[in-house]
């Protein structure tokens, strides 16, 4: 079969500071659409690509993630993803087949098996939603919230940066469970979003609070049973004097439920409320491989509204 140019973005060198456009490069190689004699891996053509802040640690010639090695420099990037399989070398896939999983930045990319996390049954949602509300976004605020939060009705929730992919979901769990929710986010707009779209009982700008602690007592009187940490910083430091007796903190990462083949308790807890429209989420849509630098460093500034998501095809 003959080959065909593919797009990636790559990593110029290892990245020091903020990172910026210039740090990622937009290149074109070829790939032959077709598995190697007796390989068991994966070809994918890869669809939405997930802009993730964790991806930023990985620029670094440190280790500082443990599950992930740091990108290398002149290679493609490579992360969450939705892709279709091309063909496969591997029984449990076959062509046609969409899948969720780590892939490249890439149009097209060879992946071992392992790199699969799972088929994706449902296709009734929109497929996007796998790299957010279905994907790791949607696992940190079902599993931080429901598995270490532990919330009770009545409880008083405060989330940070509550506009973004994970912030959103937590805030909408915890109405769905009867607390009062208030969140913080970085301008007017977002702030808007929170109570008028997800349905927070009250959120602020946390730009506008010379002082936080006086912030949190405002909302919070009776002080805070669960925080949901995005943040860190001054706002942990505020937070921190404001936590009931009893109170928990969940400091949003990498949790355990990411690893399993299938995340049936946020599918089966999920779908049907977006189906029902008791959970809305906002996604910020880049389109083609060449916005991916400028949609990834978008994070990093709060350019982006919801979940950053970039799209190579729709099919």
């Amino acid at each position: 079969m003959a080959e065909v140019k593919n797009k990636q973005v790559v990593l110029k060198d290892y990245v020091t500071g903020f990172l910026k456009e210039s740090d990622l490069d937009l290149v074109e190689n070829t790939i032959t659409l077709k598995l190697p004699e007796g390989s068991n891996e994966i070809l994918l053509k890869n669809l939405y690509l997930s802009c993730d802040p964790f991806m930023r640690n990985l620029m670094s010639d440190i280790g500082i993630l443990e599950k992930f090695l740091p990108y290398a420099p002149g290679s493609p990037l490579f992360g969450y993803g939705v892709a279709k399989v091309l063909e496969s070398g591997h029984p449990d896939y076959k062509k046609g087949d969409l899948v969720w999983g780590f892939t490249k930045w890439e149009e097209y990319s060879l992946v071992p098996s392992s790199r699969i996390l799972f088929k994706i049954e449902h296709t009734d949602v929109p497929l996007s939603y796998y790299t957010g509300i279905l994907g790791m976004p949607g696992m940190t605020a079902y599993a931080g919230f429901f598995e270490v939060g532990l919330p009770k009705k009545g409880e008083k929730v405060f989330v940070s940066a509550a506009s973004g992919a994970v912030g959103q979901l937590v805030g909408q769990f915890a109405k769905l469970t009867g607390c009062y929710v208030v969140g913080s986010a970085g301008s007017k707009d977002k702030v808007d979003l929170l109570k008028n779209k997800f349905g927070f009982d009250d959120a602020f700008n946390y730009k506008e609070e010379p002082d936080l602690d006086a912030a949190l007592k405002r909302y919070f009187p009776e002080g805070i049973d669960i925080y949901f940490e995005n943040v860190g910083g001054k706002t942990l430091d505020a937070v921190l004097l404001n936590m009931r007796v009893h109170g928990r903190i969940v400091v949003c990462g990498m949790i355990s439920q990411y690893n399993r083949a299938q995340p049936e308790g946020l599918v089966e807890y999920v779908v049907p409320k977006i189906k029902e429209e008791k959970i809305v989420y906002v996604e910020d849509i880049a389109e083609g491989l060449e916005n991916g630098p400028a949609a990834l460093v978008g994070l990093f500034n709060g350019r982006n509204v919801g979940k950053q998501v970039l799209v190579l095809a729709r099919e």
